[in-house]
């Protein structure tokens, strides 16, 4: 699996400046076989408010594998807004990346010793 992960800005109305986060995972054959086996597209890898700092404000932000897949934008206002997305993509990507390790070794036994 392969992160991308695109940042841009644009003039806003009146002027302002506008930020935007573009990400998009990319992935092998072998994972996006296992995608559709499992049927996971729709299943939640985070689903959180992003605070948005100095405002007291929050931003409702879900993503889910299906959407990484296809590409997910984000749009704020400031810097720390879409640092902030960034942070919580790579976390979704690392929850992903466990995903498609457990449904690479699905069945079976596993034993595990605690001392």
């Amino acid at each position: 699996m392969k992160l991308y992960i695109t940042r841009d800005q644009a003039k806003g109305l009146l002027g302002k400046i506008k930020f935007e986060l573009k990400a998009r995972v990319e992935l092998t054959s072998e994972e996006a076989g296992l995608v559709k086996k499992y049927q996971v597209e729709n299943e939640i890898l985070l689903k959180k408010e992003i605070k948005i700092p100095f405002t007291g404000a929050g931003i409702p932000m879900s993503l889910t594998i299906g959407s990484l897949m296809a590409g997910q934008t984000f749009t704020g206002s400031d810097i720390a807004e879409i640092l902030e997305f960034e942070k919580n993509v790579k976390f979704s990507c690392e929850a992903f990346k466990a995903y498609l390790e457990i449904m690479r070794r699905f069945g079976g036994q596993e034993v595990i010793e605690y001392k």
